[in-house]
């Protein structure tokens, strides 16, 4: 227990500081971490990957209202974009968490890592984005909203693997796609956390400490790190170039999902 509770303050800090720099809750780490500290404590597998993305959802609430709210005191988070898409993120949201709740464990996990690659690979091989950037429309915003959504809480992350590529598109600043991606995780991981419980509710074989798909005891250690180093995560995504942003956020989801693919 000792080690576990180690390993989510590490990650916490970690994920912390991801959520700041990248606008992505954290969850793109937070989750192969606890689906890897979930089977070293024994718990049954079946169960290990829907519990890591229920408890990574919970931690981006918190996790990513710090970032969020970092992003905001810098005026980098864009309201009217926010307002487009948050009934597409928050149906998709909920319809997210039933299709996770269908899929058997193992598969979940391979899917996670192949998305994290597709991901990276869009970011490392997309254009620049254009220095006069687009003009965003209602029903593409709200549709694509729902898509961001319906990915995060399948595979319990704040929206910014999705969101950030897409808010590039209208914006030449970087560090106000990510901004904005920070705030649009927060709906994301709300709603998520809020099904994954329901859903999960009285399933057979949960550890002790949990609440559906939510492991409190991981989430309380994760939040202890995670809420002050995403703070620090804001104040060096405003220091780093965009481009270098760009490349590091997409080096990273290659490493987690090549490990995730093969166990």
């Amino acid at each position: 227990m000792l080690s576990a509770i180690l390993i989510y303050f590490v990650v916490g800090a970690l994920a912390g500081v991801m959520a700041g720099v990248f606008g992505i809750g954290g969850g793109i780490v937070i989750v192969p971490a606890l689906v890897f500290t979930f089977m070293a404590q024994g718990f049954a597998p079946d169960g290990v990957a829907h519990l890591a993305v229920g408890t990574s959802l919970a931690t981006i609430v918190v996790t990513g209202a710090s970032s969020a709210w970092g992003h905001w005191q810098r005026g980098s988070v864009r309201q009217d974009w926010l307002r487009l898409m948050l009934p597409g993120l928050l149906v998709g949201g909920i319809l997210g968490v039933l299709l996770a709740s269908s899929i058997p464990g193992d598969a979940l996990t391979r899917l996670f890592g192949g998305f994290a690659i597709l991901m990276a690979l869009k970011m490392l091989l997309a254009p620049p984005p254009n220095p006069q950037g687009r003009v965003p429309q209602r029903w593409p915003m709200t549709a694509a909203g729902g898509v961001i959504g319906g990915v995060s809480t399948l595979f319990g992350v704040g929206g910014g693997v999705m969101s950030v590529p897409w808010l590039s598109r209208f914006t030449s600043r970087m560090t106000e796609a990510v901004g904005t991606s920070s705030a649009i995780g927060l709906p994301i991981a709300l709603i998520g956390t809020i099904t994954n419980i329901v859903v999960g509710w009285g399933e057979p074989g949960l550890p002790s400490g949990a609440t559906g798909f939510v492991m409190w005891p991981a989430f309380l250690g994760l939040i202890v790190t995670s809420v002050p180093m995403a703070r620090v995560g804001v104040k060096i995504a405003h220091a780093l170039p965009a481009r270098t942003l760009r490349r590091i956020f997409a080096l990273l989801l290659i490493v987690v999902g090549i490990k995730l693919i093969i166990g």
